[in-house]
């Protein structure tokens, strides 16, 4: 008995200290971007001789959604004799492919790609439009998004810097006056895209390539054998891909994109449970390589093993709730001290990690909606939805690494219907 609650006390102080590690983390990411020094983006580079892009564009089933996406970029004011848009058919039921090609028949420049196959997904789209593809950079772009005017010259300037492999830009709901659900994600995307990415680029860390609203050097991808289909998280895996073999990646925080966010918990919680998944495989994979690597510096080391671990937390931390019970009905706590653990464990975490007040508040002054700040203390509730769906994203990670089961690709549902105007 003595040594099991050994372990449990040493459990126990163990995840506190990683909440620890982890609020402290995002504090000075939101210092820094309160206070610190902001380190400049491309904006101010003239170039004349812009490379040449394709965007590639995932989609199953897009009737609702393509035609927003399709006319954005067509109202973007990069130069059409450098650019190509191939939206990726893949095993479509719906008018998805009849619509694409009616655009083809007027704009010449969008190519359709069809795919009629067994292995669908993104990542194995992706990889079949790349061989097609004639531009140097490759932009990718969910079918839902909706880019602003400047942002493919804003994505494309950062390829002029040689060190560069890939860009990400900054994605904001359009959809946030829905229901609570929306306006709570809007607060999660402004804290992590406005604070969170923009300070880790300003710190010379490891700002993280999304897997859409962003771009990277299509040679890099085609000479490492493109995505690798058995991995979901196929952002997480080219960010750590890249840093590993000597390259970086850049945040564009004015390179701003619209976005679609789930209405309905359901299809958030199978979206957030999918993205767990896919991250905690790439962690399984690349953390002991990220410590191993020559290519990166010490700091952005640490940064990445934090950035890897980012959704194995929930489950360590729901670990760390049963401990705490465990060692109360052991006697081990009197009962308003493990209150009081169960409080500080659920409640820091919030603001420690998954959603940290003071990123998102430090975002929302920096954007003007200072009222929104009011909303804070519901992501205390927020945390223990998190906890559950990324605790069980995480488990199919590791039965994933067990059994090496085939993973299969499951797209969001989309909520915008045809009368929908366009951001």
């Amino acid at each position: 008995m003595g040594m099991v609650l050994a372990v449990l006390k040493g459990y126990f102080i163990f995840s506190i200290v990683i909440i620890l590690i982890y609020a402290f983390r995002h504090f000075i990411f939101a210092y820094n971007r309160a206070f610190g020094r902001q380190r400049l983006f491309y904006n101010d580079i003239i170039a004349s001789d812009m490379p040449t892009i394709s965007i590639l564009i995932p989609m199953h089933n897009e009737e609702k959604v393509l035609k927003f996406a399709l006319e954005s970029l067509l109202e973007c004011d990069y130069d059409r004799d450098r650019m190509e848009i191939i939206p990726i058919n893949d095993n479509s039921k719906d008018k998805t492919k009849e619509m694409l090609d009616e655009y083809h028949s007027r704009y010449h420049f969008i190519r359709p790609l069809h795919r009629d196959c067994s292995n669908r997904g993104k990542p194995a789209g992706l990889n079949d439009a790349m061989k097609t593809a004639r531009g140097e950079i490759i932009i990718v772009f969910d079918a839902d998004y909706r880019p602003a005017k400047n942002m493919l010259n804003q994505l494309a300037l950062a390829f002029l810097d040689p060190e560069v492999g890939a860009v990400m830009g900054r994605v904001i709901p359009y959809n946030t006056d829905k229901n609570l659900l929306t306006r709570l994600l809007n607060l999660e995307r402004s804290g992590g895209y406005q604070a969170d990415q923009q300070a880790r680029y300003n710190l010379r860390l490891i700002p993280q390539y999304g897997g859409t609203v962003g771009g990277f050097r299509k040679s890099l991808m085609l000479e490492s054998g493109g995505f690798d289909t058995a991995v979901l998280a196929e952002d997480t895996e080219l960010t750590f891909r890249l840093y590993i073999n000597g390259w970086k990646v850049v945040y564009a925080n004015s390179a701003e994109c619209y976005e679609e966010v789930p209405e309905t918990w359901a299809v958030r919680a199978k979206q957030v449970r999918r993205w767990s998944r896919g991250h905690n495989s790439v962690c399984f994979r690349y953390i002991i390589p990220t410590i191993l690597t020559k290519n990166m510096y010490p700091r952005e080391k640490i940064d990445g093993i934090l950035l890897l671990l980012v959704y194995a937390m929930p489950f360590m931390l729901a670990l760390a709730l049963l401990d705490s019970l465990a060692l109360f009905f052991l006697g081990e706590m009197n009962v308003w001290s493990g209150w009081f653990v169960l409080l500080f464990v659920g409640a820091y975490n919030t603001y420690g990690n998954f959603a940290p007040f003071y990123e998102i508040s430090s975002a929302l002054i920096i954007d003007g909606v200072k009222k929104d700040v009011l909303l804070l203390p519901l992501l205390t509730f927020n945390f223990y939805f998190y906890l559950w769906n990324v605790s069980l994203g995480f488990l199919d990670a590791m039965v994933d690494l067990v059994s090496r089961r085939k993973v299969k690709w499951d797209k969001t549902v989309r909520f915008t219907e045809e009368s929908g105007q366009v951001v």
